[in-house]
């Protein structure tokens, strides 16, 4: 298998296979879900976990938001932390700062406690991965089911890549530096104080028919992830796809695709398209970029329009992130 997310047919015939999940699970494991929802009489616990493991600098602050975006994406507001950190044979004390430093600003700014986790020297990394546990609660009426529906229009909030170009600004600054200057790699950068969707979803919910924030694949991965859900096509138009300056250049320099570049930050929101408009307009109202950028379909058909012609819109085999990280 290549490197990142495992495919869904060894999802679906592996891993998911004989897996008993009790009368209190609402939602359990599936392909496209990137958590869970228990049932607590007038609240549900929902809970999700993620490693970071593309990225070197910043991860205690990676870790705290990128899971607290999956719990937000059901509804829910993020509550309670636990973390795995694994360190190389060789780091030090002040490595172990760092990344819990990091963690305990986010998790205090967003109003997360940390209870518990487990730390350790780890033989043959190369460098520290950090797996996240986050959980949050949410009134059962106000609970998101993923399931998206044909007819129904997708929003994207922010744009597609905000974390990979984020990475890629601090992996490759000197580089960059010396191609487009120190003013763009620095916003490039700064992307990382974005990827928060936490906001945005808890502005969704009232609509949201579903919501995924894009991770490993991009925003085209979230597609697929979010059509695999409901066994439904889509169909998407390019030009209303936001991809921001910084994002399109650094793609293009490294010859990669924006739409299949890691993506937390953005916001995948399917909606009756009644009221995709309003959703949009409380968003922007918010300070929040967004657009309409398609529908799902109840035919299987996944497809792009661009310069008016209609191609199929390929599941990334692999993140962009991983061909230059």
């Amino acid at each position: 298998m290549l490197v990142g997310k495992v495919p869904p047919e060894i999802l679906k015939d592996i891993i998911f296979r004989g897996l008993e999940h009790g009368d209190k699970v609402i939602i359990g494991p599936g392909v496209g879900i990137d958590a869970t929802a228990i049932d607590f009489g007038d609240y549900v616990l929902v809970a999700s976990t993620d490693p970071i493991t593309g990225a070197e600098e910043r991860i205690g602050f990676y870790a705290v938001h990128v899971n607290a975006n999956d719990v937000a994406t059901f509804g829910a507001v993020p509550k309670w932390f636990l973390v795995t950190v694994l360190l190389p044979e060789g780091a030090d004390a002040e490595l172990v700062k760092e990344i819990m430093g990091e963690m305990k600003k986010v998790a205090q700014e967003m109003g997360v406690a940390i209870v518990g986790g487990h730390t350790e020297v780890t033989p043959g990394l190369k460098k520290p991965i950090v797996v996240g546990t986050m959980l949050g609660e949410v009134e059962k009426e106000k609970l998101v089911v993923p399931k998206p529906r044909p007819g129904d229009a997708i929003i994207l909030t922010k744009g597609a890549g905000i974390e990979g170009t984020s990475i890629i600004a601090h992996e490759r600054e000197e580089e960059l530096r010396s191609v487009f200057g120190r003013d763009f790699v620095e916003r490039a950068k700064a992307y990382i104080y974005e990827i928060s969707v936490v906001r945005e979803a808890l502005i969704a919910r009232e609509f949201a028919t579903a919501m995924h924030d894009p991770t490993e694949g991009g925003v085209a991965n979230g597609l697929h992830e979010m059509a695999d859900v409901g066994n439904l096509g889509f169909r998407i138009f390019a030009n209303k796809v936001i991809v921001r300056e910084e994002t399109k250049k650094i793609c293009a320099f490294y010859d990669l695709d924006p739409l299949a570049l890691i993506s937390s930050g953005s916001l995948l929101i399917s909606v009756p398209r009644d009221h995709a408009r309003v959703l949009v307009e409380r968003l922007l109202a918010k300070g929040i970029n967004a657009s309409i950028v398609g529908e799902f379909l109840a035919e299987r058909k996944r497809v792009i329009i661009e310069d008016g012609v209609e191609r199929p819109l390929r599941r990334p085999e692999t993140d962009e992130l991983w061909k230059i990280v």
